[in-house]
Protein backbone atom coordinates (compact mmCIF):
# COMPACT_ATOMS: atom_id res chain seq x y z
CA UNK A 1 0.00 0.00 0.00
CA UNK A 2 1.36 3.43 -0.94
CA UNK A 3 1.57 5.63 2.15
CA UNK A 4 -0.40 8.84 1.73
CA UNK A 5 0.42 10.69 4.95
CA UNK A 6 3.29 8.98 6.77
CA UNK A 7 6.84 9.69 5.63
CA UNK A 8 10.10 8.32 7.01
CA UNK A 9 9.46 10.00 10.36
CA UNK A 10 5.70 10.25 10.83
CA UNK A 11 3.43 12.92 9.38
CA UNK A 12 5.14 16.26 8.81
CA UNK A 13 4.51 19.58 7.07
CA UNK A 14 3.85 23.31 7.36
CA UNK A 15 1.51 24.26 10.18
CA UNK A 16 -1.91 25.31 8.89
CA UNK A 17 -1.44 23.46 5.62
CA UNK A 18 -2.81 19.95 5.20
CA UNK A 19 -2.07 17.61 6.90
CA UNK A 20 -0.69 19.66 9.83
CA UNK A 21 -4.08 21.10 10.73
CA UNK A 22 -6.22 20.65 13.86
CA UNK A 23 -8.98 18.78 12.02
CA UNK A 24 -6.52 16.27 10.56
CA UNK A 25 -4.81 15.82 13.95
CA UNK A 26 -8.23 15.11 15.48
CA UNK A 27 -8.96 12.44 12.87
CA UNK A 28 -5.42 11.05 13.17
CA UNK A 29 -5.84 10.70 16.93
CA UNK A 30 -9.11 8.85 16.46
CA UNK A 31 -7.75 6.55 13.71
CA UNK A 32 -4.60 5.82 15.71
CA UNK A 33 -6.70 5.21 18.81
CA UNK A 34 -8.97 2.73 17.03
CA UNK A 35 -5.92 0.92 15.64
CA UNK A 36 -4.06 0.87 18.94
CA UNK A 37 -7.11 -0.40 20.85
CA UNK A 38 -7.26 -3.39 18.51
CA UNK A 39 -3.52 -4.04 18.76
CA UNK A 40 -3.43 -3.61 22.55
CA UNK A 41 -6.15 -6.21 22.97
CA UNK A 42 -4.51 -8.58 20.47
CA UNK A 43 -1.23 -8.32 22.40
CA UNK A 44 -2.88 -8.69 25.81
CA UNK A 45 -2.00 -5.12 26.85
CA UNK A 46 -5.63 -4.41 27.66
CA UNK A 47 -8.81 -6.45 28.09
CA UNK A 48 -12.44 -5.78 27.28
CA UNK A 49 -13.68 -3.04 29.57
CA UNK A 50 -10.20 -1.56 30.01
CA UNK A 51 -8.95 1.45 28.14
CA UNK A 52 -5.47 1.39 26.64
CA UNK A 53 -3.36 4.48 27.28
CA UNK A 54 -0.99 6.56 25.17
CA UNK A 55 1.56 9.21 26.06
CA UNK A 56 1.74 12.51 24.16
CA UNK A 57 4.93 14.57 24.28
CA UNK A 58 6.03 17.55 22.21
CA UNK A 59 8.84 19.96 21.54
CA UNK A 60 8.63 23.70 22.15
CA UNK A 61 6.89 24.91 18.96
CA UNK A 62 3.91 27.16 19.57
CA UNK A 63 1.77 24.92 17.35
CA UNK A 64 2.30 22.03 19.75
CA UNK A 65 -0.49 23.29 22.01
CA UNK A 66 -3.02 23.16 19.17
CA UNK A 67 -1.98 19.75 17.88
CA UNK A 68 -1.77 18.27 21.37
CA UNK A 69 -5.35 19.29 22.14
CA UNK A 70 -6.63 17.91 18.84
CA UNK A 71 -4.84 14.58 19.24
CA UNK A 72 -6.04 14.29 22.83
CA UNK A 73 -9.66 14.73 21.69
CA UNK A 74 -9.27 12.17 18.93
CA UNK A 75 -7.81 9.56 21.25
CA UNK A 76 -10.48 10.19 23.88
CA UNK A 77 -13.22 9.79 21.27
CA UNK A 78 -11.71 6.39 20.38
CA UNK A 79 -11.79 5.28 24.01
CA UNK A 80 -8.07 5.74 24.72
CA UNK A 81 -6.69 7.35 27.88
CA UNK A 82 -4.09 10.05 27.31
CA UNK A 83 -1.09 10.95 29.44
CA UNK A 84 0.47 14.36 28.77
CA UNK A 85 4.10 15.09 29.59
CA UNK A 86 4.57 18.48 27.93
CA UNK A 87 7.87 19.40 26.23
CA UNK A 88 10.24 16.42 26.38
CA UNK A 89 12.74 14.93 23.91
CA UNK A 90 11.49 12.36 21.42
CA UNK A 91 13.62 9.60 23.05
CA UNK A 92 12.10 10.49 26.42
CA UNK A 93 8.65 9.68 25.06
CA UNK A 94 9.99 6.37 23.73
CA UNK A 95 11.47 5.55 27.15
CA UNK A 96 8.35 6.51 29.12
CA UNK A 97 6.08 4.59 26.74
CA UNK A 98 8.07 1.46 27.51
CA UNK A 99 8.57 2.16 31.22
CA UNK A 100 4.89 2.89 31.86
CA UNK A 101 3.72 -0.11 29.80
CA UNK A 102 1.58 2.05 27.51
CA UNK A 103 -0.02 1.09 24.22
CA UNK A 104 1.87 3.78 22.30
CA UNK A 105 3.73 7.06 22.51
CA UNK A 106 3.11 10.12 20.35
CA UNK A 107 5.57 12.94 19.69
CA UNK A 108 4.54 16.31 18.25
CA UNK A 109 7.70 17.61 16.63
CA UNK A 110 9.34 18.50 13.33
CA UNK A 111 12.79 17.73 14.76
CA UNK A 112 15.39 20.08 13.22
CA UNK A 113 12.92 22.01 11.03
CA UNK A 114 11.94 25.65 11.73
CA UNK A 115 9.13 26.54 14.12
CA UNK A 116 6.42 26.92 11.45
CA UNK A 117 6.74 23.24 10.54
CA UNK A 118 5.49 20.48 12.79
CA UNK A 119 4.87 16.76 12.74
CA UNK A 120 3.34 13.79 14.52
CA UNK A 121 5.15 10.49 15.00
CA UNK A 122 4.41 7.35 16.96
CA UNK A 123 6.21 4.79 19.10
CA UNK A 124 4.89 1.29 19.68
CA UNK A 125 4.43 -0.21 23.14
CA UNK A 126 8.06 -1.36 23.44
CA UNK A 127 9.47 2.09 22.72
CA UNK A 128 10.40 1.37 19.09
CA UNK A 129 9.21 3.34 16.06
CA UNK A 130 5.77 2.19 14.92
CA UNK A 131 6.10 -0.52 12.22
CA UNK A 132 5.17 0.40 8.66
CA UNK A 133 2.26 -2.05 8.70
CA UNK A 134 0.65 -0.34 11.68
CA UNK A 135 1.13 3.11 10.13
CA UNK A 136 -0.57 1.79 6.99
CA UNK A 137 -3.46 0.46 9.07
CA UNK A 138 -3.87 3.89 10.68
CA UNK A 139 -3.88 5.46 7.21
CA UNK A 140 -6.62 3.10 6.05
CA UNK A 141 -8.78 4.10 9.02
CA UNK A 142 -8.27 7.78 8.23
CA UNK A 143 -10.36 7.32 5.11
CA UNK A 144 -13.36 6.11 7.13
CA UNK A 145 -15.80 8.51 8.82
CA UNK A 146 -14.79 9.53 12.33
CA UNK A 147 -16.99 8.23 15.10
CA UNK A 148 -17.15 8.51 18.88
CA UNK A 149 -17.46 6.00 21.69
CA UNK A 150 -20.38 6.05 24.10
CA UNK A 151 -19.88 8.45 26.99
CA UNK A 152 -19.01 5.69 29.45
CA UNK A 153 -16.26 4.42 27.12
CA UNK A 154 -14.55 7.73 26.36
CA UNK A 155 -10.91 8.15 27.26
CA UNK A 156 -9.62 10.36 30.05
CA UNK A 157 -6.54 12.62 30.15
CA UNK A 158 -4.04 13.48 32.89
CA UNK A 159 -0.60 15.02 33.17
CA UNK A 160 2.52 13.15 34.33
CA UNK A 161 4.23 15.46 36.78
CA UNK A 162 7.47 13.49 37.17
CA UNK A 163 8.13 12.71 33.49
CA UNK A 164 11.25 14.88 33.20
CA UNK A 165 12.74 13.49 36.41
CA UNK A 166 12.18 9.91 35.29
CA UNK A 167 13.94 10.57 31.99
CA UNK A 168 16.88 12.36 33.63
CA UNK A 169 17.47 9.36 35.88
CA UNK A 170 17.21 7.01 32.90
CA UNK A 171 19.84 8.98 30.96
CA UNK A 172 22.20 8.96 33.93
CA UNK A 173 21.76 5.19 34.26
CA UNK A 174 23.29 4.69 30.79
CA UNK A 175 26.61 6.19 31.98
CA UNK A 176 29.07 3.82 33.76
CA UNK A 177 28.67 3.85 37.54
CA UNK A 178 32.42 4.01 38.11
CA UNK A 179 32.85 7.18 36.04
CA UNK A 180 31.80 10.80 36.42
CA UNK A 181 32.21 14.10 34.60
CA UNK A 182 33.96 16.05 37.35
CA UNK A 183 36.51 18.52 36.04
CA UNK A 184 34.83 18.89 32.64
CA UNK A 185 33.33 22.16 31.48
CA UNK A 186 30.59 21.52 28.92
CA UNK A 187 28.58 23.89 26.76
CA UNK A 188 25.19 22.31 26.06
CA UNK A 189 23.23 23.78 23.12
CA UNK A 190 19.58 22.81 23.57
CA UNK A 191 18.39 24.41 20.29
CA UNK A 192 15.62 26.16 22.25
CA UNK A 193 13.97 22.77 21.93
CA UNK A 194 12.55 19.84 23.86
CA UNK A 195 15.69 19.16 25.93
CA UNK A 196 16.05 22.68 27.33
CA UNK A 197 15.00 21.67 30.85
CA UNK A 198 16.52 18.17 31.02
CA UNK A 199 19.82 18.00 29.11
CA UNK A 200 21.78 20.50 31.28
CA UNK A 201 20.61 18.68 34.42
CA UNK A 202 21.79 15.28 33.18
CA UNK A 203 25.37 16.46 32.62
CA UNK A 204 25.41 18.62 35.75
CA UNK A 205 24.20 15.79 37.98
CA UNK A 206 27.02 13.59 36.62
CA UNK A 207 29.53 16.18 37.85
CA UNK A 208 30.21 18.49 34.90
CA UNK A 209 30.25 22.26 34.98
CA UNK A 210 27.51 23.08 32.48
CA UNK A 211 26.96 26.23 30.46
CA UNK A 212 23.47 25.90 28.97
CA UNK A 213 22.88 27.90 25.79
CA UNK A 214 19.86 28.17 23.47
CA UNK A 215 17.78 27.01 26.44
CA UNK A 216 15.11 29.73 26.48
CA UNK A 217 12.34 28.60 24.12
CA UNK A 218 9.56 31.05 23.24
CA UNK A 219 7.63 28.88 20.78
CA UNK A 220 9.18 30.57 17.76
CA UNK A 221 12.95 30.25 18.20
CA UNK A 222 13.42 26.46 18.05
CA UNK A 223 16.45 25.59 15.84
CA UNK A 224 16.81 29.27 14.88
CA UNK A 225 20.55 29.53 14.15
CA UNK A 226 21.35 27.06 16.91
CA UNK A 227 21.43 23.33 17.62
CA UNK A 228 22.90 20.29 15.87
CA UNK A 229 21.99 21.56 12.40
CA UNK A 230 23.57 25.00 13.03
CA UNK A 231 26.75 23.98 14.88
CA UNK A 232 28.67 27.22 14.22
CA UNK A 233 26.89 28.75 17.21
CA UNK A 234 28.16 25.99 19.50
CA UNK A 235 31.68 26.26 18.10
CA UNK A 236 31.72 29.96 18.97
CA UNK A 237 30.27 29.35 22.44
CA UNK A 238 32.81 26.65 23.33
CA UNK A 239 35.71 28.93 22.45
CA UNK A 240 34.12 31.93 24.17
CA UNK A 241 33.51 30.02 27.42
CA UNK A 242 36.87 28.20 27.22
CA UNK A 243 35.04 24.91 27.66
CA UNK A 244 36.45 21.42 27.25
CA UNK A 245 33.64 20.21 25.00
CA UNK A 246 30.37 21.30 23.45
CA UNK A 247 27.22 19.24 22.93
CA UNK A 248 24.59 20.29 20.37
CA UNK A 249 21.14 18.71 20.22
CA UNK A 250 18.38 19.42 17.73
CA UNK A 251 14.80 20.50 18.40
CA UNK A 252 13.60 17.12 19.64
CA UNK A 253 17.02 16.02 20.97
CA UNK A 254 17.37 12.80 18.99
CA UNK A 255 20.52 13.90 17.14
CA UNK A 256 23.94 15.01 18.34
CA UNK A 257 26.97 16.98 17.22
CA UNK A 258 29.99 17.69 19.44
CA UNK A 259 32.76 20.29 19.49
CA UNK A 260 36.15 20.08 21.21
CA UNK A 261 37.91 22.85 23.11
CA UNK A 262 39.52 24.22 19.96
CA UNK A 263 36.15 24.67 18.28
CA UNK A 264 36.52 21.69 15.94
CA UNK A 265 33.24 20.05 14.98
CA UNK A 266 32.70 16.26 15.13
CA UNK A 267 29.77 14.79 13.18
CA UNK A 268 27.79 11.60 13.65
CA UNK A 269 30.25 9.34 11.83
CA UNK A 270 33.15 10.59 13.93
CA UNK A 271 31.22 10.22 17.20
CA UNK A 272 30.10 6.71 16.24
CA UNK A 273 33.73 5.82 15.60
CA UNK A 274 34.73 7.03 19.08
CA UNK A 275 31.98 4.91 20.65
CA UNK A 276 32.76 1.85 18.50
CA UNK A 277 36.48 2.05 19.29
CA UNK A 278 35.62 1.80 22.99
CA UNK A 279 33.34 -1.25 22.59
CA UNK A 280 35.30 -4.44 23.02
CA UNK A 281 34.22 -7.25 20.72
CA UNK A 282 31.82 -5.14 18.67
CA UNK A 283 30.81 -7.33 15.73
CA UNK A 284 29.41 -4.64 13.48
CA UNK A 285 27.85 -1.24 13.08
CA UNK A 286 25.09 0.04 10.81
CA UNK A 287 25.47 3.29 8.90
CA UNK A 288 23.60 4.72 5.93
CA UNK A 289 24.13 5.54 2.29
CA UNK A 290 25.46 8.91 3.50
CA UNK A 291 28.09 7.46 5.85
CA UNK A 292 31.62 8.53 4.95
CA UNK A 293 33.89 6.09 3.10
CA UNK A 294 36.73 6.99 5.46
CA UNK A 295 34.52 5.96 8.38
CA UNK A 296 33.80 2.60 6.77
CA UNK A 297 37.50 2.00 6.12
CA UNK A 298 38.49 2.95 9.68
CA UNK A 299 35.94 0.51 11.11
CA UNK A 300 37.46 -2.19 8.92
CA UNK A 301 40.87 -1.52 10.48
CA UNK A 302 39.24 -2.05 13.89
CA UNK A 303 37.81 -5.37 12.71
CA UNK A 304 34.26 -4.02 13.00
CA UNK A 305 31.75 -5.02 10.32
CA UNK A 306 29.77 -2.34 8.51
CA UNK A 307 26.47 -2.28 6.62
CA UNK A 308 24.60 0.58 4.98
CA UNK A 309 20.88 1.16 5.45
CA UNK A 310 18.65 3.62 3.66
CA UNK A 311 18.80 7.14 5.09
CA UNK A 312 16.51 7.46 8.10
CA UNK A 313 16.95 6.25 11.66
CA UNK A 314 14.04 3.80 11.35
CA UNK A 315 15.88 1.98 8.54
CA UNK A 316 19.12 1.99 10.54
CA UNK A 317 17.23 0.44 13.45
CA UNK A 318 15.63 -2.22 11.26
CA UNK A 319 19.03 -3.33 9.90
CA UNK A 320 20.56 -3.26 13.40
CA UNK A 321 17.83 -5.59 14.63
CA UNK A 322 18.23 -7.83 11.58
CA UNK A 323 21.97 -8.20 12.21
CA UNK A 324 21.75 -8.13 16.03
CA UNK A 325 24.27 -5.28 16.13
CA UNK A 326 23.93 -2.85 19.06
CA UNK A 327 25.35 0.29 17.44
CA UNK A 328 24.33 2.35 14.43
CA UNK A 329 23.53 5.80 13.19
CA UNK A 330 23.86 8.57 10.65
CA UNK A 331 26.44 11.24 9.96
CA UNK A 332 23.66 13.77 10.64
CA UNK A 333 23.95 12.84 14.31
CA UNK A 334 21.25 10.22 14.86
CA UNK A 335 23.07 7.65 16.99
CA UNK A 336 21.34 4.51 18.25
CA UNK A 337 22.83 2.47 21.09
CA UNK A 338 20.42 -0.45 21.33
CA UNK A 339 22.12 -1.74 24.44
CA UNK A 340 21.14 1.53 26.11
CA UNK A 341 17.89 2.65 24.46
CA UNK A 342 15.35 1.62 21.82
CA UNK A 343 15.80 4.71 19.65
CA UNK A 344 18.27 7.45 18.76
CA UNK A 345 18.95 9.71 21.72
CA UNK A 346 21.26 12.73 21.60
CA UNK A 347 21.83 12.86 25.35
CA UNK A 348 22.48 9.12 25.70
CA UNK A 349 24.81 9.18 22.68
CA UNK A 350 26.76 12.10 24.16
CA UNK A 351 27.15 10.13 27.38
CA UNK A 352 28.56 7.16 25.43
CA UNK A 353 31.13 9.45 23.78
CA UNK A 354 32.03 10.99 27.14
CA UNK A 355 32.34 7.53 28.71
CA UNK A 356 34.79 6.51 25.97
CA UNK A 357 36.88 9.65 26.53
CA UNK A 358 36.90 9.21 30.32
CA UNK A 359 37.73 5.52 30.12
CA UNK A 360 40.73 6.09 27.84
CA UNK A 361 41.79 9.49 29.16
CA UNK A 362 41.66 10.96 25.66
CA UNK A 363 40.38 14.04 23.92
CA UNK A 364 37.96 13.82 20.99
CA UNK A 365 40.81 14.54 18.58
CA UNK A 366 42.94 11.76 20.07
CA UNK A 367 40.06 9.27 20.10
CA UNK A 368 39.37 9.87 16.40
CA UNK A 369 42.97 10.32 15.20
CA UNK A 370 42.91 7.08 13.18
CA UNK A 371 39.80 8.20 11.27
CA UNK A 372 40.60 9.93 7.97
CA UNK A 373 37.36 11.30 6.57
CA UNK A 374 36.90 11.66 2.82
CA UNK A 375 35.91 15.12 1.56
CA UNK A 376 32.14 15.11 1.15
CA UNK A 377 29.87 17.80 -0.28
CA UNK A 378 26.11 17.84 0.25
CA UNK A 379 23.93 20.32 -1.63
CA UNK A 380 20.16 20.57 -1.07
CA UNK A 381 18.13 21.62 -4.12
CA UNK A 382 14.45 22.53 -3.82
CA UNK A 383 12.02 20.92 -6.25
CA UNK A 384 8.29 20.41 -6.67
CA UNK A 385 6.91 17.13 -5.34
CA UNK A 386 5.69 16.10 -8.79
CA UNK A 387 9.15 16.53 -10.32
CA UNK A 388 10.52 13.17 -11.58
CA UNK A 389 14.25 13.81 -11.22
CA UNK A 390 15.14 10.18 -11.96
CA UNK A 391 13.80 10.47 -15.50
CA UNK A 392 15.66 13.69 -16.38
CA UNK A 393 18.40 13.08 -18.94
CA UNK A 394 20.42 16.14 -17.86
CA UNK A 395 20.61 15.00 -14.24
CA UNK A 396 21.54 11.45 -15.22
CA UNK A 397 24.26 12.72 -17.59
CA UNK A 398 25.76 14.99 -14.92
CA UNK A 399 25.79 12.12 -12.41
CA UNK A 400 27.38 9.70 -14.86
CA UNK A 401 30.05 12.25 -15.77
CA UNK A 402 30.87 12.83 -12.08
CA UNK A 403 31.25 9.09 -11.46
CA UNK A 404 33.55 8.81 -14.46
CA UNK A 405 35.72 11.68 -13.23
CA UNK A 406 35.94 10.20 -9.72
CA UNK A 407 37.13 6.98 -11.39
CA UNK A 408 36.19 4.58 -8.62
CA UNK A 409 37.71 6.77 -5.88
CA UNK A 410 34.47 8.24 -4.64
CA UNK A 411 30.68 8.12 -4.69
CA UNK A 412 27.72 10.04 -6.09
CA UNK A 413 24.38 9.83 -4.29
CA UNK A 414 21.12 11.58 -5.14
CA UNK A 415 18.14 11.12 -2.87
CA UNK A 416 14.97 13.04 -2.01
CA UNK A 417 14.52 14.23 1.55
CA UNK A 418 11.97 12.26 3.53
CA UNK A 419 10.74 15.38 5.32
CA UNK A 420 11.18 18.35 2.95
CA UNK A 421 10.75 19.06 -0.82
CA UNK A 422 14.49 18.78 -1.42
CA UNK A 423 16.75 16.64 -3.56
CA UNK A 424 19.99 15.99 -1.70
CA UNK A 425 23.05 15.85 -3.95
CA UNK A 426 26.06 14.21 -2.30
CA UNK A 427 29.51 13.68 -3.83
CA UNK A 428 32.39 12.11 -1.93
CA UNK A 429 35.96 11.27 -2.90
CA UNK A 430 39.65 11.53 -2.15
CA UNK A 431 40.18 14.80 -4.06
CA UNK A 432 38.28 17.69 -2.45
CA UNK A 433 38.55 19.93 -5.54
CA UNK A 434 36.94 17.27 -7.73
CA UNK A 435 34.27 16.58 -5.12
CA UNK A 436 33.22 20.22 -4.85
CA UNK A 437 33.22 20.76 -8.62
CA UNK A 438 31.16 17.66 -9.40
CA UNK A 439 28.64 18.34 -6.62
CA UNK A 440 28.07 21.83 -7.99
CA UNK A 441 27.75 20.49 -11.55
CA UNK A 442 25.08 17.95 -10.56
CA UNK A 443 23.24 20.51 -8.42
CA UNK A 444 23.20 22.91 -11.37
CA UNK A 445 21.70 20.19 -13.56
CA UNK A 446 19.01 19.53 -10.92
CA UNK A 447 18.15 23.26 -10.67
CA UNK A 448 17.89 23.53 -14.44
CA UNK A 449 15.66 20.46 -14.66
CA UNK A 450 13.44 21.67 -11.80
CA UNK A 451 13.04 25.03 -13.55
CA UNK A 452 11.90 23.27 -16.74
CA UNK A 453 9.43 21.04 -14.94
Amino acid sequence: MARQYFGTDGVRGRVGQFPITPDFALRLGFAAGETLVAHARAQGLSRDGERPAVLIGKDTRISGYMLEAALESGFAAAGVDVMLCGPLPTPAVAYLTRALRLAAGVVISASHNPYDDNGIKFFAAGGYKLPDAVEEEIESRLNAPMGCRDSAQLGKARRIDDAAGRYIEFCKSTFPNDLDLRGLKLVVDCAHGAAYSVAPKVFHELGAEVVAVAASPDGLNINAGVGATRPKFLQEQVVQHQADLGIALDGDADRLMMVDGSGRLFDGDELLYVIARNRQGLAGLVGTLMSNLGFEQALGRLGVGFARAKVGDRYVLELMQEKSWPLGGENSGHIICLDRHTTGDGIVAALQVLAALRTRGETLAQASADLAMFPQKLINVKFAKAFDWRADAGIQAASAQAEAILNGKGRVLLRPSGTEPLLRVMVEGEDETLVLAQAEAIAAAVRAAAARA
